[in-house]
């Protein structure tokens, strides 16, 4: 639908769409300029009033009388809009679309196009380091929820013309912004189509889960598969050393979290402190944390097994005997004390802060102790249990960690069942899932190890050093 030029019922129309007399904070400021009426219709609190103010006043002036008779929008936008981001626009939808946005519409008799003025502002937090991502060294600055600003954090740090910073809209109810930064000599461009293809076919009413929705929407899943296949960041400097490599970044309004593609099982080992230390020291962060995750996963499964097989174990190994008496078999003590430490995760997330330290001695102390004590679980189970637990927060990825938890609980499962067998199937299945798995764009998700590259398999546990080019 177009505009008709007809001052009353274009304003009728866009009064009707944007229920004005409904919603107390879409504004529609009505002007006469000479003879002829124009209006603005704004949000009132993505509108900066000192800009509003000084575009009304040079409408007002006498001489932008005479030019309102050319009925020429061009015009009139390059003489008398004192303002950087202006556009024009006569499709109606759109001009909707972009004032529920933040731009003001300004709406003029006899123009058949509207100028849009993109002077929003919202309510924004301060820049700070994130929760999730922190480092010794290095830069104290995360991505917030409003896009431009993310946007702004990744140019401060790539200061090259190839940086590509494109925007489109996804959600046919909430139009969110959504932009893919890439550097275009540097990004595989039929990868590049790729994501545009998947973003254009994205037909969903809103992003109501941020960057998971995203994520959700354009990456096909098994259900039998834990792993993920796209990582989130933060940090602006881990977004901006992605992008240096060819990968894409997909930025969200609303959202603190950039997502990265395309990337491989690998690349979840990688993390900005091992950059922030020297080589050798970044080495040895990247080995432990890559031993970290095998005892993570494989510690609970293979002493359970020995508990069953203690018999068969050599004299060495003895002490992973259970000497107290067993009242709940060690299957379900293990099983409760999984579900136990998520259900206290979820417990001190929702504490509030100034609690937060009794509630820890509460459930590290109390609960441990006296279900010792009460014979609900063995002392064993709760120090290897507390390991893993710990453990686990080693890795930054959340969904890394859920991964491993579903893949050890599954081997758990086929242990209790079929004993050393079970092992054995569960090895299986793991290596089955992590072959068949693809990237989200079809790239190999076991890349560098499948298809072999040793030069980039070697940078998984070898923190190079920086180069010096001459």
């Amino acid at each position: 639908m177009k505009l008709t030029g007809i001052y009353e019922e274009d304003k009728i129309t866009l009064k009707t769409l944007l229920s004005i007399d409904k919603n107390f904070d879409i504004v529609l400021r009505e002007l006469i300029i000479g003879e002829n009426k124009c209006c603005f219709i704004f949000i009132d609190t993505f509108v900066k009033d000192e800009i509003l103010e000084k575009i009304m006043e040079f409408l007002l002036k006498e001489d932008s009388k005479e030019a309102m008779q050319k009925k020429d929008a061009l015009y009139f936008d390059r003489r008398f809009i004192p303002y950087v981001d202006v556009s024009l626009e006569s499709d109606i939808d759109k001009m909707v679309t972009q004032i529920l946005s933040g731009p003001l519409v300004l709406l003029m008799d006899g123009f058949k196009e509207s100028i849009l003025i993109d002077a929003r502002t919202y309510p924004l937090r301060g820049v700070e380091e994130p929760q999730d991502d922190r480092v010794l060294r290095g830069s104290r600055d995360g991505f917030v929820e409003t896009l431009v600003f993310n946007a702004a954090l990744i140019r401060r740090r790539i200061r090259d013309p190839h940086l590509r910073v494109e925007i489109t809209n996804v959600g046919n109810v909430s139009h969110s912004d959504l932009v893919l930064v890439y550097m275009d000599n540097k990004v595989d461009k039929e990868i590049l189509e790729k994501v545009k293809k998947r973003i254009e076919t994205i037909h969903v009413h809103a992003l109501t889960m941020a960057q998971e929705s995203l994520a959700e929407a354009i990456v096909p899943h098994k259900w039998y598969d834990p792993f993920p296949k796209v990582k989130f960041s933060e940090r602006p400097d881990v977004a901006a050393s992605n992008i240096l490599e060819g990968r894409i970044i997909l930025l969200l309004d609303n959202s603190p979290s950039c997502i990265i593609l395309p990337v491989s099982f690998f690349d979840f080992f990688d993390e900005a402190q091992d950059y922030y230390s020297l080589p050798v020291i970044g080495t040895y962060l990247k080995l432990t944390r890559i031993l970290v995750f095998l005892v993570t996963l494989f510690l609970l499964p293979l002493w359970y097994m020995s508990t069953l097989y203690i018999d068969m174990l050599p004299s060495w190994l003895m002490f992973l005997e259970i000497t107290d008496p067993i009242n709940i078999p060690i299957f379900f003590q293990l099983i409760i004390m999984e579900v136990g430490i998520d259900a206290l995760k979820l417990a001190s997330l929702y504490t509030p802060q100034s609690l937060s330290s009794s509630f820890s001695v509460i459930g590290a102390l109390i609960l441990g102790e006296f279900a010792i004590q009460a014979g609900w679980l063995n002392g064993e189970v709760i120090f290897y249990m507390a390991f893993v637990a710990m453990a686990n927060f080693t890795q930054s990825s959340y969904e890394i960690g859920y991964a491993i938890k579903y893949m050890r609980v599954l081997f758990l499962i086929l242990i209790a069942i079929f004993g050393i067998w079970g092992f054995a199937a569960g090895l299986l299945f793991l290596l089955f899932v992590m072959i068949r798995s693809d990237g989200v764009l079809g790239t190999p998700y076991m890349y560098p190890l499948i298809p072999f590259n040793a030069k980039n398999l070697k940078r998984v546990f070898i923190r190079e050093k920086l180069h010096n080019k001459r």
